[in-house]
């Protein structure tokens, strides 16, 4: 697997995912982390977008993804992420993050996230 990586941070997408009501009828802001692998050589020699991963268009595709069908789990939208992303073939690993920041938690807390990850040769 290539060491070559590109990083999508601290996305932020407004949902309805949870499973109480509230949750889904007021919604709340949930954030996403995208790490993939991939290889850049094709990239660096060309210096042309479409040898490489546009991650303006995969901020796009996440965002749709988050804030589209309300899901009582957090883990079944962090699981749609990771396998929409795997579908292009030049993408040889994946690890997705999604932050729940305001979780309804009757306790203090920074924050709650559910972690997921793909490997091209697990597919």
């Amino acid at each position: 697997m290539s060491t070559d990586r590109i990083e999508l941070r601290g996305l932020r997408v407004f949902a309805h995912h949870g499973v109480f009501d509230f949750e889904k009828r007021d919604g709340q802001e949930f954030v996403v982390d995208v790490t993939l692998w991939t290889d850049f050589s094709a990239a660096a020699q060309s210096d042309n977008i479409a040898d490489t991963i546009h991650y303006g268009e995969l901020a796009d595709r996440v965002v749709e993804i988050v804030s589209g069908k309300p899901r009582d789990l957090i883990e079944t939208v962090v699981s749609e992420v990771a396998d929409d992303v795997m579908t292009d073939p030049r993408i040889q690993a994946v690890e997705v993050v999604l932050h729940k920041p305001s979780a309804p938690i009757t306790h203090a807390f920074t924050d709650v996230r559910v972690v997921t990850s793909r490997r091209r040769e697990a597919l």
